[in-house]
Parts: C-alpha cells; sequence; structure tokens
C-alpha cells in the first residue's frame, strides 16, 4: 500500500521493532495506571455522599464524552503527527487523575472525569502508531502483542490498587500514583527514538531477509519524523486550531460517506454480543448453579490470563491462516457464537468453564482482526480516524449492552447470552454477505484515496 506524507516507519527493521518494544510498555504502563483506581472510584464516589444516581449519572459523562471524542482525537493524531497527540492525551490524562486524587466533593469528582473522558485515548493512538510502523502482514502480531501487553497491567493494577487503599487516605494515594504513572508514560513517549540516526536514507524492500521478528513498512523515505509532524495537510503542531478543526471534519466526512459501514456494523454487533455475555455472568451462575460470585471472580481472572497468551499466540495463528485476515475472523466469530451458545445452554459448571477457556481465544483473536481488517479497507493513512470511529462504535454498543440486558434478563437468566447468539449470528451473515469486498487487498475506500 503507497503511503502519503506523514505515515511513514523506520527505515531499519531494527529501529523499528525497539519503538514497538517501547509501545507496548506505554500500553502496559497506561492500563495498569488506570485500573489501580477504576475499581475504587464507586466506592470514593459513594463515601463523598453521592448518591447511586448521581453516581450513575457521573459514569455515563464519562462513556458519552469518550463516544464523542474518540473520533475526533483519532483524526487529529493524523492531522498533527501521532508524538504530539500521544503527548497531549497521557499529560492531559494525568491531570484528570491529579485532580481526582484531590476530590473532596462530588463537583471535583466530576470536574476530574473531564479531561479524562475526552483525552484518555492512549491506547487508540498507540495502535495507529504502531500500524504506521509495521507492515501489513505483521500487524495482527504486533497488535495481539500490545493488547497482551495492556492485558497484563489491567490484571495486576486492581490487585496493586486493592492494597494500597488499605492504607489512610488510599484513594487518593492511589489516584496520584495512577497521574504519576501517566506523567512516567509521558517521560517514555518523549524518549522514544522518534529521529533514529538510521532511518534518514536506508532503503529496505519488502521481500528483503528480516533481520528482526518485526518488518518494518517499505517506501522508507517517509521516516518516524514525518509519523511525529503529521500528514500531509498539516506540518506543525502549531497550526491554527481553525486549520485544524476544519481538517479533521473533513477527514470525518470522508469516513462517513466511505463504504465502510458494514465493518462498523460487524464491529457494534460483536461488541454487544461480548458486553452481553459478560453483562450478567456471577449473577446468572449464582442463579444457575449456585455459585459465589468469588468462584466468578476467579473464573474471569483466568478468563483475562488465557487472553494475553491468546495475543502472544496471533503470530502462528495468523501464519497459519496465511494471513487472511477475514477468513481468520469470520471463524472466530463463528466460534464464539458457538461457545456462547454452549454457555447459555450449559448444564454444569464445567461447560461453562470449558466455554470461557476458548472464548478467551476467539474474543482476543477477533478484537484485533477487526481492527486489521478496518485498517486494510479504509487505508492505513487514516488510521487514526479509522480506530477513533471504531472505538465510538464500541462506546454506543457500551451504551447499548446494558439496556439490552436488562430487557432479555426479564424472561431468563440465559436471556443476555441467547440474545448474544442471535446478534453474533448477524454479524456472521453480513461478513459473509460481504466476503468480496474483504478479500480484495489493497481495497481504500476513502474518497480521497
Amino acid at each position: 500500500m503507497a503511503e502519503d506524507g506523514g505515515r511513514g516507519a523506520a527505515a531499519s527493521p531494527g529501529a523499528s521493532a525497539r519503538f514497538v518494544r517501547c509501545l507496548y510498555a506505554v500500553g502496559f504502563l497506561d492500563l495498569f495506571g488506570v485500573s489501580m483506581v477504576v475499581p475504587l472510584m464507586n466506592l470514593h464516589i459513594k463515601s463523598l455522599g453521592a448518591s447511586p444516581t448521581v453516581a450513575g449519572i457521573i459514569g455515563s459523562l464519562y462513556g458519552i464524552m469518550q463516544l464523542f471524542s474518540s473520533t475526533f482525537v483519532g483524526c487529529w493524531s493524523d492531522i498533527v503527527g501521532r508524538r504530539y497527540s500521544l503527548l497531549a492525551c497521557i499529560l492531559l490524562s494525568a491531570l484528570g487523575y491529579f485532580i481526582l486524587g484531590m476530590s473532596t466533593t462530588v463537583y471535583l469528582f466530576a470536574i476530574s472525569r473531564v479531561p479524562v473522558g475526552i483525552f484518555k485515548h492512549t491506547l487508540s493512538i498507540s495502535k495507529a502508531l504502531l500500524s504506521d510502523l509495521v507492515s501489513e502482514r505483521d500487524r495482527p502480531l504486533v497488535m495481539g502483542r500490545f493488547n497482551a501487553a495492556s492485558s497484563v497491567g489491567f490484571i495486576l493494577g486492581p490487585v496493586v490498587g486493592g492494597y494500597l487503599t488499605e492504607l489512610k487516605d488510599g484513594f487518593y494515594q492511589t489516584s496520584f500514583i495512577c497521574a504519576s504513572i501517566f506523567l512516567l508514560n509521558a517521560g517514555l513517549v518523549w524518549m522514544l527514538p522518534w529521529n533514529e540516526e538510521n532511518t534518514g536514507n536506508g532503503k529496505h524492500k519488502q521481500g528483503k531477509k528480516r533481520t528482526d521478528s518485526i518488518t518494518a513498512k517499505p517506501n522508507c523515505d517517509l521516516q518516524l519524523k514525518s509519523v511525529t509532524n503529521g500528514t500531509v495537510a498539516i506540518d506543525s503542531p502549531f497550526q491554527s486550531p481553525w486549520v485544524q478543526i476544519v481538517t479533521v471534519l473533513k477527514r470525518i466526512k470522508e469516513i462517513a460517506c466511505s463504504d465502510l459501514w458494514d465493518i462498523f456494523l460487524v464491529r457494534l454487533l460483536m461488541s454487544v454480543t461480548i458486553l452481553l455475555y459478560h453483562s450478567n455472568f456471577s449473577l446468572a451462575l449464582e442463579e444457575r448453579f449456585g455459585v459465589k460470585p468469588l468462584f466468578s471472580g476467579y473464573l474471569m481472572s483466568y478468563s483475562s490470563s488465557l487472553g494475553v497468551l491468546a495475543g502472544c499466540l496471533l503470530g502462528p495463528i495468523t501464519r497459519l491462516y496465511q494471513h487472511n485476515t477475514y477468513r481468520l475472523l469470520l471463524h472466530s466469530s463463528t466460534f464464539t457464537c458457538t461457545l456462547i451458545l454452549l454457555y447459555a445452554s450449559a448444564l454444569s459448571i464445567w461447560m461453562v468453564i470449558l466455554s470461557s477457556t476458548f472464548l478467551a481465544f476467539s474474543t482476543t483473536i477477533g478484537r484485533t482482526c477487526i481492527i486489521d481488517l478496518e485498517l486494510t479497507i479504509g487505508g492505513n493513512e487514516a488510521s487514526g480516524t479509522l480506530l477513533g470511529v471504531g472505538q465510538s462504535v464500541t462506546s454506543v454498543g457500551r451504551i447499548i449492552a446494558p439496556l439490552l440486558s436488562g430487557i432479555a434478563q426479564e424472561f431468563s437468566p440465559c436471556g443476555p447470552p441467547s440474545l448474544a447468539v442471535a446478534l453474533a449470528l448477524v454479524a456472521i451473515l453480513i461478513m459473509n454477505v460481504n466476503k468480496q469486498k474483504y478479500c480484495s487487498s489493497g481495497n481504500v475506500k476513502l474518497k480521497n484515496q
């Protein structure tokens, strides 16, 4: 795929690999810091005297801000460059968690959620940057490893946060530590080798024998420095804000008018499917099998750990499928549908454990494949915008899923997973109907390409 100005990569595979490993650390630190604080927030806002309704409104406010901001921030990162947008998002998120550490009133608590709700898109921009750096062939492998590193942080964070909250003023200390982790992350991003001395003139062909586990993109006249400086539209992040806003709106319009609706619809359906599966998991196990919430917690931790393993295994799996992302997504979605059906009809807890074991693999693979398919069909030149829109689609799913789950639970504890099966079948049908488009390599649907 040809590259526009600003969508460059390191000229040497070694430089690209070092950069990618640093981004794994960025993803780990991001979710490690967030997961230290998030499980404690409901307890803290309750201790401030907020009613459950007020707490719910503030929680919804965060989700709504994420819904509308993810597309704009992703598109903005395409325009001003990954370095400046990533630094801005990390630093402003750190500000939000710093205010949270001083939140002695409900008002301050609500204010602290505003910068985080708008700018907490570190992972999306990091994924866009990874997409800029590696070849399409290696993209699922790198994305899988990035998700695995981030998931490890998400698993360890609550343990550390739970320990810290036992101390005097534990929540405030935890929030300040989270803000400090974000500042550390900003320092790591700043020190990344954006201008490697060996990225200037080297030419590496796509078929050249690899010197590392990750292949740098071809057309290496476009370097990491280009990723820093932005796209063709704007050469500096300090250009007029009005110019940036107009360019952002133009790119969003191009996405809205493009032929990508079916991919985003598949993402929405599969997101709601997984959310419905998790929505009443603990309650359903207790009602159906008399299982205590502690066991449910252990089972979810077990599934999360397997998800990390699945991310690490994406390389061999994609090679097995000869890098056919569409076929891998179709099979993983079909497998997910079958496993949720098995869970919904399970007669013993052992069938639940079996379905949870394999669901950890199929859902992790499916999430990575849908992102790769978006970038392949939509064009890597607008990767930030595409990932931002995808994140907004997932946010819509998070809003819809609790409502659908509540309605389905009125009929049966198995209602949410049964509805999830139906939605997954619709997603599989859409993928089959549009098979020709997914299988076409190098398809770029945006109007300006």
